[in-house]
């Protein structure tokens, strides 16, 4: 690691007119070294906030907005045209068809500076007949499908814990900016993205039909019943002396280690459990295993677990994650100054790049004004940003899936390096050569069969690294580097590379080398523990969702192209590595901040929601709608819609203080409205009064709902390997000189071994195919055969 950091978006320009949520998107920027200026064009800017509002001061905007700089400048004066020449990238927030929107006249000053990347955020587009509705978290969960999957069935579906949507929708909003950004500086021209947060928490949080990970055990969300379905026994969480603990039980070599652990038992010696679908199936395993946990502590189970190989992770409640050996030895939190008075502990970071935590530091003045490596790039004009970017993709499961995914997307040359002795982990679970979920994590790659553990086959991998740009992993921390193919190795190779890491808990610290799974690493963190009924221990319900993967996956590969944006400045290349707890963290941070305010001293708490704000059931069979207010005309227009003129009139309800204080009386008046109507009558009736409302979608209705048709989100491709056509995501960028995804389909384990061996290595047919015989490199049989037997 370097002495000294050189943050990767040094001299990035960004003009900030958000308010609200979506605040974090200029926060994640401000972080990689961009220098944010927080402006206020009076009649344009609003002033939502975010967050658990403390002695007046909403925590969330504060963390958000903190070590911004400021102006204040009016529409159309000398002031607002200087700041824009000056920008590199606007992020507004105007509601569509407003007044503000009008006023900012977005196409006209992009006629005035046609290099400014805009970053134009609304709840639900801006090119659609919904581009009036009003979202907030409920909302989004409900249309996105996540509520569908979170809670125990029979009951009500439960709201996630947090402000997750957001979140993740900031981290796609903020990658696809800086990929405009990076076209931008080799062809001289910007664009106005127009980002949809229903769109980014649909696609960045769980997303039915992109990659699934094992907790779905391979089975698309899309193809799961119609109604919840119980799926807590497959990450299950147990009670024992002091708390609850998680297992994972996957693998065939997982479940001998717990057999081993347990003593072997006879009642389960038959080899059929080392199938993971007789697991799930045997009434009697995770009974013998509760009765086996019950009296050892957390710790004693999570020391005894990790000796046999069995994945662990105790669950640890918020507080208690806080402060765990890990995070402090990490070096996560730090105590900032977010107003006068208010200390608080803030994410410092949640990447670290070249060995440093990536937080905002003193403005540089560097800048990139063209690029001069990525401008003598062949492209082939088919208007994706990343066109003549290679990417060397040795990722695994959701997280390294989804990553080159996203690259793959937006027209990078994304190849994906396996063997088949060291599969990725979710082409290992196919029942087939192919799988929906396979196709959609996995589609506008290319796939070389390569042998990591064989020298010839390391260096051969070396000489794709020095015709490459970036490099993803996200192994157990050492194992990249046991191969030879560590950030430094590479660099000796090519000075220009980029190496994403991605891992459970951070490549430093005393769990840095646990076996991470998501819902482990759920568990350690605090979320599972969030994620209960309330006043309801135990009633954990985050099993089959796959967050923080697919986040993870937008942060690593927003900070790889930070690195590349650097490298146009500096010739070098970087290290990017990202920690899923961090991230996950980081989601909590207005939360843990204003928790921590409450501890130290007598500060004034606000109430967190108005009311009504949560889940009521709709007229249908298990139908559910979400109802939520944010503030007084909110108030006045439900009561409109629900026809109660007394509780508009009742003075006790007149402010968001009193309306919480009543919330159950509101909630049972509008439960007895809402059961009245279908969730979708409900939903347009509300949202047309300008209450936020959301019809509870299930996985299968998304591609069906008129307004994902409009936003063309998914699309149907036919697969050589499948019977039927799956149904994949679609639009990333929503912008006028961004094309659609391309229609590669997902390979075969080594399945362009051949071409890209001569394309890229040099080496002839003959060649090639001694190496699949030796076992060094590895292609389909209906290849190597055929071409071994032309030598």
């Amino acid at each position: 690691m370097s002495d000294t950091y050189d943050p990767p978006l040094s001299g990035f320009r960004v003009l900030d007119l958000s308010d609200g949520p979506m605040t974090v998107t200029g926060r994640l920027l401000a972080d990689l070294g961009a220098r944010v200026t927080r402006v206020v064009l009076p009649g344009v800017t609003g002033e939502r906030t975010t967050g658990p509002i403390v002695d007046g001061v909403a925590i969330g905007t504060a963390i958000d907005r903190h070590g911004f700089a400021h102006a204040t400048a009016d529409p159309g004066s000398h002031g607002w045209e200087q700041l824009l020449r000056d920008a590199d990238l606007l992020i507004e927030t105007t509601p569509p068809g407003s007044p503000a929107e009008e006023l900012l006249d977005v196409p006209g000053l992009r006629t005035r500076h046609p290099a400014l990347v805009v970053l134009s955020i609304s709840d639900f587009g801006r090119a659609t007949t919904r581009r009036r509705w009003q979202a907030t978290t409920p909302v989004f969960h409900a249309l996105t499908g996540e509520l569908s999957r979170s809670g125990i069935p029979g009951r009500a579906p439960l709201l996630p814990p947090g402000e997750l949507p957001y979140h993740v929708a900031a981290a796609q909003a903020a990658f696809q900016a800086v990929s405009l950004y990076l076209d931008r500086l080799r062809t001289g021209r910007g664009d106005r993205i127009d980002f949809s947060v229903l769109d980014g928490a649909m696609q960045a949080l769980d997303p039915a039909f992109g990659m699934v990970g094992s907790a779905a055990a391979g089975v698309p969300l899309s193809e799961l019943p119609r109604g919840r379905t119980e799926e807590r026994h497959r990450y299950p969480i147990f009670p024992c002396q002091d708390g609850y603990l998680r297992i994972c039980l996957l693998s065939r070599r997982q479940w001998r280690g717990m057999f081993e652990w347990m003593g072997s038992p006879a009642q389960f010696a038959d080899p059929k459990y080392d199938q993971v679908r007789e697991r799930y199936a045997s009434p009697d395993l995770l009974p013998a295993i509760g009765r086996f946990f019950a009296d050892r502590t957390r710790a004693e189970l999570e020391r005894e677990g990790q000796r046999h190989g069995v994945p662990t992770a105790a669950v640890l409640t918020l507080a208690e994650a806080l402060h765990t050996d890990q995070l402090t030895a990490r070096g996560f939190f730090r105590d900032t100054e977010l107003s006068p008075g208010l200390v608080a502990p803030v994410p410092a970071g949640i990447t670290e790049i070249d060995g440093h935590r990536a937080v905002a530091g003193p403005d540089t003045g560097a800048s990139v004004s063209d690029a001069p490596i990525l401008a003598a790039r062949a492209r082939r004009g088919e208007g994706r940003p990343l066109e003549g970017i290679r990417v060397l993709d040795l990722g695994v499961i959701v997280v390294g899936g989804d990553t080159g995914r996203l690259f793959g997307d937006l027209g990078a040359d994304v190849i994906k390096i396996e063997n088949s002795a060291f599969p990725d982990g979710s082409r290992a679970a196919l029942p087939g050569p192919m799988s929906h979920g396979f196709a959609a994590g996995h589609r506008n790659k290319r796939a070389i069969g390569v042998n990591l553990r064989d020298p010839e086959g390391q260096a051969l991998v070396r000489r794709l690294v020095a015709q490459s740009d970036v490099v993803l992993t996200n192994f157990k921390p050492g194992v990249i580097d046991s191969l030879g193919l560590d950030r430094a190795a590479l660099s000796e190779v090519n000075p220009g590379i980029v190496v994403v890491d991605s891992s459970a808990f951070g490549p430093t610290g005393p769990w840095a080398k646990r076996l991470g799974y998501g819902p482990l690493v759920r568990a350690a963190t605090g979320l599972t523990s969030e994620w209960i009924y309330p006043g309801e221990p135990g009633t954990f319900s985050d099993a089959v969702t796959v967050y923080p993967d697919h986040v993870c996956a937008r942060i690593g590969a927003l900070a790889a192209l930070a690195l590349l944006v650097r490298r146009e400045r500096t010739g070098d290349g970087g290290a990017v590595s990202v920690a899923q707890s961090e991230v996950m963290l980081s989601h909590f941070a207005a939360r843990i901040a204003a928790e921590d305010l409450a501890r130290r001293g007598n500060h004034r708490t606000e109430p967190a929601h108005d009311a009504p704000w949560g889940v009521f059931p709709a007229a249908g069979d298990d139908d559910w709608l979400t109802v939520t207010v944010r503030n007084d005309a909110d108030w006045g227009a439900l009561c409109a819609v629900l026809d109660r003129p007394d509780l508009a009139a009742d003075p006790t309800l007149t402010t968001r203080t009193g309306r919480a204080a009543s919330r159950a009386r509101i909630d049972a008046a509008v439960t007895e409205w809402t059961q009245r109507h279908s969730p979708f009558e409900a939903m347009d009736l509300l949202q047309a009064a300008g209450v936020p409302a959301g019809a509870m979608l299930r996985a299968a209705d998304l591609p069906e709902w008129e307004q994902y048709r409009e936003r063309r989100a998914f699309r149907e491709e036919l697969h050589p390997y499948a019977d039927e056509p799956y149904v994949l995501e679609n639009v990333q960028i929503h912008a006028a000189h961004v094309a659609d995804p391309p229609v590669g389909q997902a390979p075969l384990l080594g399945e362009q071994t051949f071409e890209i061996a001569a394309e890229l290595l040099g080496l002839g047919v003959a060649d090639t195919a001694g190496l699949v015989a030796r076992g060094v490199l590895e292609a389909p049989d209906d290849q190597a055969g055929p071409a071994a037997r032309a030598v």
